[in-house]
This record gives structure tokens, C-alpha cells and sequence, in this order.
């Protein structure tokens, strides 16, 4: 059997969710001034359902908003996106770029390996920012990851690994190119 206090708990729970962007020390005051409302309301009319009140406060979704906008935080920003914002824009752009031209220039494995890993890496976060849109990410994604991974391994497939060094070095070159374009231009249009 729930008790009186659970439909509060769950409330003031959905307020903390929704305004997870929040400095810790703004929800907790907000958190503190809901519960302390309810039980002044519930105080001064004994014989309101626990349900009356939380509907008179209004809808959680709607509080947080207020609060967001108040705090100066971007409205709809959910905890997690404002865990990704966290990561500087330049972090995944230097990630891919850089792990790229390490590839290119020592293709031995002790030291190409972790830079895939580091390259990979670059384009989850790249994925995963609030600095771009959805468009961008995936334009970003695959002119620094996915067509310049396909050149390499068509090339290394149909060449043997045999490749002259010119157009092996041209290959790798235009390819460090369009990384590194692609890069400046996903600069330019992020979203501050």
C-alpha cells in the first residue's frame, strides 16, 4: 500500500530529473521550496488529495522549463546533454584529424592501433555533441571516418599493400585533406 508521501516523492523526483542541467545547489533550493509549497498547502487545507495539490503546482516538465530559463540554460537540455556539452567542440575534431594523420604517417600497428581507437573515439563523441545538428554530425562522420576508411581499404585491397610510394603518398595526403577540411568546416558552423 503506497503511502501519502509517495506521489510527492515521485513528483519532487520528476522536477530533480527534468532540471538535472541545473547547478546542484539551484535544484536543491528549488527541490526545497517545491516540498516545503506542498506541505504548506497541504497544512492549510487539510482535506485536499495529495493529487489536487501536485496538479495546482503544475506538471514537472513545466516547472523545470521555468527554472532552465531563469538559470539561463537552454530549454529541453536533459542531464545527458548536458553531460555531452561538456566535451570541448575542438576535442572530436582534433581526435579524428590528428589520429588520422598518424595513420597515415606510421602505418606500423604498435602505433596505428590506438590511434584507430583514438579516431573511433573522436567520431562517437562527434556523434554524441550538442555543438552540431544531426546533419552535420552525419556529413562530419563520413568525410573523417567512413569514406576515408573505404579509400584505405579498397586501396590496400586492390594495390596488395604493393602501392608506389607517390600515389600512395598523394592518396594519403588527399585524404588527410578532406579530414582536415571537413574538420574546419564542422568548426565554423558549430553551435556555441
Amino acid at each position: 500500500m503506497k503511502t501519502s508521501a509517495d506521489p510527492v516523492r515521485d513528483y519532487l523526483s520528476a522536477v530533480e530529473r527534468e532540471t538535472s542541467a541545473l547547478p546542484a545547489d539551484r535544484r536543491q533550493e528549488l527541490l526545497a521550496d517545491l516540498a516545503e509549497h506542498i506541505e504548506v498547502t497541504r497544512a492549510e487545507r487539510p482535506g485536499a488529495a495529495v493529487g489536487t495539490v501536485l496538479t495546482e503546482l503544475g506538471d514537472p516538465r513545466t516547472i523545470a522549463a521555468t527554472a532552465l530559463a531563469e538559470a539561463g540554460a537552454p530549454q529541453g537540455d536533459t542531464g545527458a546533454s548536458a553531460r555531452r556539452g561538456k566535451v570541448h567542440p575542438l576535442v572530436p575534431l582534433l581526435m579524428t584529424t590528428l589520429s588520422a594523420a598518424v595513420i597515415m604517417l606510421v602505418p606500423v600497428l604498435p602505433v596505428s592501433l590506438p590511434a584507430v581507437v583514438l579516431r573511433l573515439t573522436g567520431a562517437v563523441l562527434l556523434c554524441t555533441s550538442v555543438h552540431w545538428s544531426a546533419v552535420q554530425k552525419t556529413v562530419g562522420v563520413l568525410l573523417t571516418l567512413v569514406l576515408p576508411t573505404g579509400v584505405f581499404i579498397t586501396w590496400n585491397l586492390v594495390s596488395g599493400h604493393a602501392a608506389e610510394q607517390i600515389p600512395a603518398l598523394l592518396g594519403n595526403l588527399g585524404a588527410l585533406t578532406l579530414i582536415t577540411g571537413t574538420a574546419v568546416w564542422l568548426w565554423r558552423v558549430r553551435r556555441a
